[in-house]
């Protein structure tokens, strides 16, 4: 995996450049739609790539570990052949389902022990395991294997964690570079800053991954409740320590708004369940703000769901349509929306990418901003 650095925004710490994989190129900003069994819930891959024009997708090793199974993948040639997409894929560890199931394992310094949702079989994940899963999975950007901290969350606590997280990004990293790829393309591994809300301990954390010298590098355990002026804090705070020539990932953001803020304090790439869950809930989001698809005020709206047309759902469908599918219950509300939630979220990360090219994006993210939150 190489990265080039294209453009730097002069008013702000925003820039623009391309992630070379062997699946391909990755123009940042990216927003990554979220595939977590495989497939991005409620749309066609053609109209992934064709009309929302994904570049990359996120698969979880959690739950493709649990099902399919590692054997069906590996039978299958990996997961781009299985799900049928030629484009890069990132997997994530399954660090962050770990963290959501903390009624179901028990954590210590070899990795953890967990119950499947599924069936409450017993598994074990280590930092090599972990390894070993994503090489079968077979993902471009594989992620090290980390303990995501709840918000709030004790000092003494984030302090322990976020050591346990360097301590087994060593054994992901010594177990990565001393085994291939299971397919015949690269993978690249991505360390993870950890740290809580400390400011400390996200320096202490930054530097560690940063010596690591990867390719990439993330930041998680943000967006887990904290408030987002914290999380814009804590991301200008190690987007200052990782080195600005490696794209920078933020895990698991966020709104429209939130992507925009971290895009100009120097993150290169998002990824979040919120334009297609809330999607197939009603929730639309567009250039002018935030859409109730259920509200009886649509019932007889006949203007493009965004109001500015951008995207390639807004030139089929009205608002009166869109409304009148999800109060029948209609299976068409859920494809719809979700395309049109990914083709915006695709339209503002390349928006931004030209605003960046222009020397704009300052004044121009300031105006989308104030107009992003609001609910229309």
């Amino acid at each position: 995996m190489q990265f080039v650095l294209k453009h730097k925004d002069q008013t702000s710490n925003a820039r623009s450049g391309i992630i070379y994989t062997d699946h391909g190129e990755i123009k940042t900003p990216v927003f990554m739609p979220v595939g977590t069994a495989g497939t991005v819930k409620a749309i066609h891959n053609r109209d992934l790539k064709e009309q929302v024009k994904a570049r990359i997708i996120l698969g979880n090793t959690y739950h493709l570990y649990l099902r399919p199974g590692l054997d069906i993948l590996k039978k299958a040639g990996g997961l781009h052949k299985f799900n049928a997409w030629d484009r890069p894929i990132l997997t994530d560890s399954g660090g962050y389902q770990v963290y959501s199931l903390a009624h179901r394992r028990k954590m210590n310094e070899d990795g953890v022990v967990f119950q499947s949702h599924i069936d409450g079989s017993r598994h074990t994940f280590t930092p090599e395991k972990v390894m070993d899963i994503q090489r079968t999975i077979g993902g471009d950007i594989i992620m090290a294997f980390d303990e995501c901290t709840p918000y709030p969350c004790e000092y003494d606590y984030a302090k322990k964690s976020m050591h346990l997280t360097h301590r087994w990004l060593n054994r992901c990293i010594n177990h990565f570079d001393n085994t291939g790829p299971v397919f015949d393309y690269s993978q690249s591994l991505f360390p993870i800053v950890q740290g809580s809300t400390y400011k400390d301990l996200r320096i202490q954390s930054a530097e560690e991954i940063a010596n690591s010298n990867r390719e990439g590098n993330a930041i998680g355990g943000l967006s887990v409740g904290e408030p987002a002026e914290i999380m814009y804090e804590i991301t200008e705070l190690v987007c200052n320590i990782l080195p600005k020539d490696k794209p920078r990932y933020l895990m698991g953001v966020g709104t429209p708004a939130n992507i925009l803020e971290a895009i100009a304090l120097g993150i290169d790439m998002f990824d979040c369940v919120m334009p297609t869950r809330n999607a197939r809930n009603g929730m639309i989001f567009t250039s002018e703000g935030i859409i109730n698809m259920r509200n009886k005020k649509w019932e007889a709206d006949f203007s493009p769901i965004d109001p500015n047309g951008l995207t390639f759902v807004d030139q089929m469908y009205n608002k009166a349509y869109l409304r009148h599918l999800f109060v029948a219950n209609e299976m068409l509300a859920s494809i719809i929306a979700t395309m049109h939630n990914l083709g915006f979220y695709l339209w503002l990360v390349d928006e931004a990418g030209r605003q960046i090219e222009n020397n704009t994006f300052g004044n121009w993210k300031n105006q989308m901003v104030s107009k992003l939150s609001a609910r229309i």
